[in-house]
């Protein structure tokens, strides 16, 4: 590993990051993750009639909600006044995830500091909640895949995970 970790201080303390003299920039993120689960889950979801009734509606509140709460949730994280956050929902029919449903997230800002984190946990939550709304159906459910998929701005520039279609 080359450099050195930026909230771990001399004496290997934790810290938050100053970022108070780095200029704003704008800044965008994007995250994805599955969740698998049994045909008959898939198709309540799929057809609106889960026991709890909208699935992707809700888990959609609840992963721009988990965005916006990031820097409460992950120590070192700074909170940051989102421009937007949007979560979109797919089928996966084919392929490695057959049988799931993709979450992605994308989130963006005009700030000092990324938001890599808010995109992957608004992914996260809104997969959990997925999980919550169909568990009624499938408890054997599975998360999976959550990951950064791509990023744009700041001092590192854009990066795109390898692969990505």
């Amino acid at each position: 590993m080359t450099g050195s970790l930026s909230h771990i201080d001399a004496e290997g303390t934790a810290r938050m990051v100053d970022v108070g003299a780095k200029p704003d920039t704008r800044r965008v993120a994007v995250a994805s993750g599955v969740i698998t689960m049994s045909d008959e889950a898939l198709a309540a979801v799929r057809a609106g009639n889960a026991p709890k009734g909208d699935v992707l509606g809700t888990a959609r509140i609840a992963g721009i909600m988990a965005a916006k709460k990031t820097g409460d949730l992950v120590p070192m994280c700074h909170p940051l006044a989102l421009d937007a956050v949007n979560i979109d929902f797919s089928f996966e029919d084919e392929g490695e995830f057959a049988g799931s449903i993709r979450a992605t997230a994308t989130a963006s800002i005009t700030g000092k500091t990324g938001i890599e984190m808010e995109a992957i946990t608004a992914v996260s939550i809104a997969l959990v909640t997925i999980y919550d709304m169909a568990k009624a159906l499938d408890k054997g459910m599975v998360i999976s895949g959550i990951r950064l998929i791509e990023k744009l701005g700041g001092k590192s520039g854009h990066w795109k995970a390898q692969g990505w279609i």
